[in-house]
């Protein structure tokens, strides 16, 4: 018989047994620990409990299935082992390792959602520049240009606003750029777009 202990991870309420409360936090708290800015890490953990809490709900079986050690496992697999920030990061600041070259960011599945962080009307336009690495006026002349030609752009932009999801998460907002949604993506993410 295990002890199971109920808690909240990125605001939706989880059953827990108690070993793997134990590890998930120590991971959680080791992740943190990386980040030398401690409001920048208040932010990001918000985004990776966001992202913990997604993979457990994509993960369960059944409702009210308690999380135990194998799901934590998942998450860490997931996410990913972090490195401990080394001097070299400390003292330079935002200096490569918060320098956002793509190069950073470890590469995922792309995914196509509405890019609403950058939208004029819908997210459309932006969320296909994002998704197709075009500029996003290019993809605007484009559109602009169809509709005055044909007609159809505007039925077709209609019709991928009410199709496509928002990208809200952090990790839609990657997954959408072709990164994979790891911990330290998020962390490069949120510390870029503040």
């Amino acid at each position: 018989m295990k002890k199971v202990i109920e808690v909240s991870i990125g605001g939706i309420n989880f059953t827990v047994e108690d070993d793997a409360y134990f590890r998930l936090k120590e991971y959680l708290k080791r992740f943190e620990e990386t980040i030398p800015d401690k409001q920048e890490a208040r932010e990001v953990m918000e985004d990776v409990e966001a992202r913990v809490a997604e993979i457990f709900q994509k993960e369960m079986k059944f409702p009210n299935q308690v999380v135990d050690m194998g799901l934590v496992q998942v998450v860490i697999d997931h996410l990913g082992e972090m490195e401990p920030a080394s001097q070299e990061h400390t003292t330079q600041g935002s200096s490569s390792f918060y320098s956002g070259e793509e190069s950073d960011y470890t590469k995922g599945e792309r995914k196509f959602y509405r890019d609403v962080d950058e939208k004029m009307l819908a997210g459309v336009c932006s969320g296909i520049a994002a998704y197709t690495d075009v500029d996003v006026t290019i993809i605007r002349i484009v559109f602009v240009a169809l509709a005055f030609a044909y007609g159809t752009a505007i039925f077709a932009y209609f019709l991928i606003w009410i199709i496509a999801p928002r990208a809200e998460s952090v990790a839609q907002k990657l997954q959408l750029r072709g990164y994979a949604p790891t911990a330290e993506n998020i962390r490069r993410y949120t510390s870029q777009h503040k």
